[in-house]
């Protein structure tokens, strides 16, 4: 098979990359040894040094090892925002020689007790404001430790207090909630101290995450990512941007969830790497206080997807701000579009910078050169030791220029699905290349552009939602007879759900169907248009063909 390397290679990033360390926890030790004092975490105008980071995250490995007898390779849920919490509990699982089981914490229970029970996880790390949601489903899971936190618990004093009395009783974001034997995070770090952390062997085949997509049968799987998938991935990118950083002086600002694998890998594992300042933004949907938090620093980098961007850009505050110490803006998980490219070139002077991975590539597989001047429309060119090829349905390679399948091939490429052996091999070929499921080409010059999607996957502000899954819950309706939903586009999330429903009773409305859907689905998963029809369109098979709907 042909490797198609790339002219940005003869600007000094090399071909292949050469990495020493066999696991993240090795990894965690040479940041916290080089890069100690310096600080390393920030949120709601609290900072956690690197040794703060290591002591509390090694205490913690310290209590899932002697006091709650976890065992090398079993599963620890985490399900909170972005909180100083997270990294302690990330970094305290893996350096355990646990494997970590990230969870979005907007989950409803249908969705976070499927993944539970497929993980088989035994121990969950929870923010407060979800508890209530595991309080519903911890009977029908393996999960026999539970350790919560509150939002401001790890905030100085007085500001913990506040925050966490304002969220309960002022908000009221916390529902009442009663699970036994429930211990908070604080007292488990606190027991910690009692037994010394003991260190784990790893390496590179070691798993160190699942981290959940979704699936195109209904429901989401877990993408084994070893430890060696994560370092040659956080590698990879700070090979690409080397030049444009300098080690312990980079202050990155962190609005995407940690528990999506592009922030976990690029803001929170790789500048870890360089000695840099996370940002943690909690709540990036609240534009008007996440301006005002990026007025407080001389951030050297951020990461987002295109509708944050796109949020930014048309706030005047956001405009005013001073961006002379910006040095990378990095837009992922959705296409970027060009109208919001060049705004930010505009407003900020500096490119938007467009990169493509996922889930199964833990993330980074192509990016976009740092001295990129303006929008291309491309997604950029495979990083170092990354193959990309274009295929055509019988797995030929087509010719330059033309459109096929993207596929990848690199150390960073995921070993499988979680206990999915079929699902591996519909995605694996035999010479050991990823199919994307999404359709581009590549020019001569081995960039490569994103034409359309091979499945029916539905792409909401970044993150995936199958059709097939929502399908399936709109089914539980004693109301509904069929339905089926598509993606339209639209100018804030990229693409919105449509749902298509034929009635089996005709007293169901819209509000009806609306409110079922929230009771069941996470809010990106929920239809934003609903259409009822006397019927679908079918196959001769009695398959829907949803295609037939996307035309007008």
């Amino acid at each position: 098979m042909e490797k198609i390397w790339l002219k940005s290679y003869e600007e000094g990033i090399p071909a292949e990359i050469n990495f020493k360390e066999n696991s993240i926890s090795e990894m965690l030790e040479n940041i916290y040894q080089k890069f100690s004092e310096l600080p390393a975490f920030h949120n709601m105008g609290t900072t956690l040094t690197y040794s703060d980071i290591e002591r509390m995250s090694k205490q913690f490995a310290s209590y899932l090892q002697n006091q709650l007898k976890l065992e090398k390779g079993e599963r620890v849920a985490i399900m909170m925002p972005n909180i100083l919490q997270y990294p302690v509990t990330l970094f305290g699982i893996l350096q355990a020689g646990l494997i970590a089981v990230n969870v979005n914490p907007l989950y409803t229970a249908r969705e976070l007790e499927h993944q539970l029970k497929d993980s088989g996880a035994k121990a969950i790390v929870i923010y407060e404001n979800s508890a209530h949601i595991l309080e519903r489903v911890i009977q029908n899971t393996n999960i026999k430790h539970v350790i919560y936190t509150g939002i401001g618990d790890f905030l100085k004093f007085p500001k913990s207090m506040i925050v966490n009395m304002v969220i309960k009783h002022v908000k009221k974001m916390v529902p009442n909630w009663s699970i036994a034997n429930a211990i908070p995070l604080n007292v488990a770090i606190s027991r910690g101290r009692l037994a010394p952390f003991k260190l784990v062997p790893l390496t590179r085949e070691d798993i160190a995450l699942l981290q959940y997509t979704g699936g195109t049968t209904g429901v989401s799987k877990g993408a084994v990512l070893t430890h060696g998938n994560i370092i040659a991935n956080v590698t990879q990118a700070k090979t690409w941007i080397q030049k444009g950083v300098e080690e312990g002086k980079e202050i990155m600002i962190t609005p995407l969830p940690l528990y999506h694998i592009f922030s976990l890998t690029a803001n929170c594992l790789t500048f870890s790497s360089v000695g840099g300042l996370n940002i943690l933004i909690t709540n990036p949907r609240d534009i008007p206080g996440f301006v005002k938090e990026l007025a407080k620093w001389n951030y050297t980098a951020i990461t987002g997807v295109n509708t944050l961007f796109n949020a930014l850009v048309n706030n005047a505050d956001f405009c005013k701000l001073d961006f002379k110490s910006l040095k990378l803006a990095l837009g992922g998980g959705m296409a970027v579009q060009e109208a919001v490219a060049i705004k930010w070139k505009n407003i900020t002077g500096r490119p938007l910078i467009e990169a493509y991975g996922l889930t199964e590539t833990s993330p980074a597989a192509c990016m976009n050169p740092m001295n990129l001047e303006s929008y291309s429309g491309f997604i950029g060119l495979p990083i170092s030791s990354t193959e990309v090829v274009i295929r055509d349905n019988e797995g030929n390679t087509v010719p330059l220029g033309e459109v096929g399948e993207i596929c990848i091939r690199g150390p960073q490429v995921m070993r499988g699905y979680w206990q999915r052996p079929e699902e591996t091999q519909n995605v694996m070929t035999l010479d050991g290349f990823f199919k994307t499921g999404d359709l581009g080409y590549m020019n001569e010059s081995g960039y490569v552009k994103i034409v359309d999607r091979k499945k029916d996957m539905i792409l909401v502000s970044g993150f995936n939602v199958y059709p097939n899954e929502i399908e399936e819950v709109v089914a539980m309706h004693p109301k509904v007879l069929e339905s089926a939903a598509i993606g339209i586009p639209d100018d804030k999330s990229g693409e919105a759900i449509k749902l298509f429903i034929v009635k089996k009773d005709k007293s169901l409305t819209v509000e009806e169907l609306r409110n079922f859907c929230k009771e069941k689905l996470t809010g990106y998963k929920i239809p934003k248009f609903y259409e009822f029809r006397d019927d679908l369109p079918k196959s001769n098979v009695g398959k829907i063909l949803r295609k037939n709907l996307r035309t007008p």
